[in-house]
């Protein structure tokens, strides 16, 4: 009996394993085939933007953005249509994600540069917690922003609002409160393609600046 035990055990012990595995294969295939690319959810035929390391892609139309509700560093409660009338880039981030740090302070730059009564860049973290906003705070004075607002999603939903798997993700919207296109990943939005982007869709000429 003690002989059938042990060759029993190490039996169970392999069926399970194998049992495992085909599981975890199977859950990683479906979740490859139902989760759509990037560049799936930002359209069906995307258009990148020429430029080494500036992949921003953009919609063949405007479409409108879902609504996504934050707060300033008050508290007080904005949502996207309280920039309506101006230009907006919208960059969703937190500061536990890398490329979002990295960029940030070319965001900051851009928004030196360009930002105004027409043009607003919005950085909105999705950290969340009581310690959020010290973390922003300590974040901003670590790299010097000087220019950007601090605006918090609670929630941590604004990414998967707008149909973002991974940050950082930053969305272009007109002044109709539109996605005219966006980009995933790090970007240098103090850049050539970034500053000649933006000033064609103020109607500027960027080559005059």
């Amino acid at each position: 009996m003690q002989k059938r035990r042990g060759r029993v055990a190490p039996l169970l012990a392999a069926v399970t394993a194998a049992a495992v595995a085909v599981l975890a294969v199977y859950y990683l295939n479906r979740l490859a085939t139902e989760t759509p690319p990037p560049a799936k959810l930002v359209a069906d035929a995307p258009r990148a933007t020429a430029g080494r390391g500036f992949n921003f892609v953009r919609l063949p139309s405007p479409r409108p953005v879902p609504e996504i509700r934050f707060t300033d560093e008050k508290g007080k409660p904005l949502t996207l249509a309280d920039f309506r009338g101006k230009l907006v880039l919208l960059n969703i981030w937190a500061t536990w994600c890398p490329p979002c740090r990295k960029e940030m302070p070319t965001l900051d730059r851009l928004q030196a540069k360009l930002g105004g009564p027409d043009f607003e860049v919005v950085v909105v973290s999705i950290d969340q917690g009581d310690s959020a906003l010290f973390l922003i705070e300590e974040f901003f004075r670590e790299i010097g922003v000087k220019h950007l607002r601090i605006y918090i999603d609670t929630t941590g939903q604004a990414a998967s609002k707008v149909g973002s798997i991974g940050l950082p993700v930053t969305l272009l919207i007109d002044r109709e409160g539109r996605e005219l296109g966006r980009l995933v990943g790090g970007a240098e939005w103090d850049g050539p393609e970034a500053i000649a982007l933006i000033e064609r869709h103020l109607g500027r000429d960027a080559n005059r600046r």
